[in-house]
């Protein structure tokens, strides 16, 4: 049986208990789908979007404080941002589109149709394309961001995308594999690279070196995109989200069942740290100027706020509401939750 992703409803058995927890917490959502990518901060546009699933659209918040909202279409659960030409897209589950939106009129500009129920979206900001996977369908949508025009490939089931525009790939996550796919950008070729474990969750990137963690178990597995070389790091139980700072080579992992963020130093390979958050964290971002580490419980309606250098939680905001989703504008530090409920969003003190 193909496992949903995360963020939605029926996880496999061996996630019983965090299916639990998630469907207790968003089953009032009209997409019946969340995702960390529901929420982004745009230096090029210089504004917050963040879907609005029961406006049928997003938010979109300028430096002023003023919102506007757009609609974008049926059970909007992604958002990315070509931050070289401004242009925003929304992955629409609920009709089946894709929403192009003009960053400087916030204006829906197109719109097209995707192979399936859409729920991960990246973009390639050097080759102007955009991706997106569809739930239960084994179609990768690509969009290209010059003419709007769109085909799908025969790229398998994708939970999660990461784009390296850099070396023209595309990674493609599902949870239910033993392995990321590969998708070649100049040839359309398709290969594979091991992650070690079955059920991988969350994915990033520093440097040459993919970040993949397992949420069965209680580890990560860093693996060299262009010598093949992996390793094992361990974790706390059930890492399920990743962030990265690259000025200090460090990554930060929210352990859901480990109720802790593993810091590990990515020079040696390890965790040299772990900070006690309590409940179940599932959400993380980093600030990486001002060294500090943001990480959202849903099911505690809470943000922690963590000074890395100390290593040490700073204080614990409580939300009027279950954030699942965070974004840091590194310009103004102006730190946002995305939220479930009537407001879509929560600016941290």
């Amino acid at each position: 049986m193909k496992m949903a992703p995360c963020r939605c409803f029926g996880l496999a058995a061996m996630l019983v208990f965090m299916s639990w927890s998630l469907r207790a917490q968003f089953g009032s959502l009209s997409s019946g789908l969340i995702n960390p990518s529901g929420i982004h901060c745009s230096h090029k546009n210089g504004k917050l979007y963040v879907v609005d699933p029961e406006h049928e659209g997003i938010a979109i918040v300028a430096t002023n404080g003023t919102v506007k909202s757009l609609r974008t279409g049926l059970g909007p659960v992604s958002i990315a941002v070509n931050e070289q030409t401004g242009r925003v897209y929304v992955a629409n589950s609920g009709d089946r589109s894709i929403a192009v939106i003009d960053g400087s009129t916030d204006s829906v500009i197109a719109m097209g149709s995707t192979a399936a129920k859409p729920y991960a979206i990246a973009v390639d900001e050097v080759n102007d394309k955009v991706y997106v996977s569809n739930t239960f369908s084994d179609q990768l949508t690509v969009m290209d961001g010059k003419t709007n025009a769109i085909r799908n490939v025969e790229a398998g089931s994708a939970d999660a995308i990461f784009v390296d525009a850099r070396r023209s790939k595309v990674y493609l996550l599902g949870y239910e594999s033993d392995s990321v796919r590969v998708l070649d950008e100049q040839t359309g070729s398709l290969s594979k690279l091991p992650t070690g474990a079955m059920h991988v969750w969350a994915i990033v990137q520093l440097g040459s070196v993919l970040y993949v963690t397992h949420v069965q178990d209680a580890s990560m597995e860093a693996i060299n995109v262009e010598t093949h070389v992996t390793q094992t790091i361990a974790t706390g139980a059930m890492p399920c989200a990743l962030a990265v700072d690259a000025d200090h080579n460090e990554l930060y992992v929210a352990n859901y069942a480990g109720s802790s963020i593993s810091i590990v130093d990515a020079r040696a390979g390890t965790t040299v740290a772990t900070v006690i958050v309590g409940g179940h964290p599932q959400a993380i971002a980093v600030d990486t100027e001002r060294r500090l580490l943001y990480v959202a419980d849903a099911q505690d309606n809470s943000v922690s706020i963590i000074d890395i250098r100390r290593r040490r939680i700073l204080r614990k905001l409580g939300i009027n509401g279950r954030p699942y989703a965070l974004s840091v504008d590194s310009r103004t530090h102006r730190v946002f939750a995305a939220i479930s409920g009537s407001t879509p969003y929560k600016e941290l003190e």
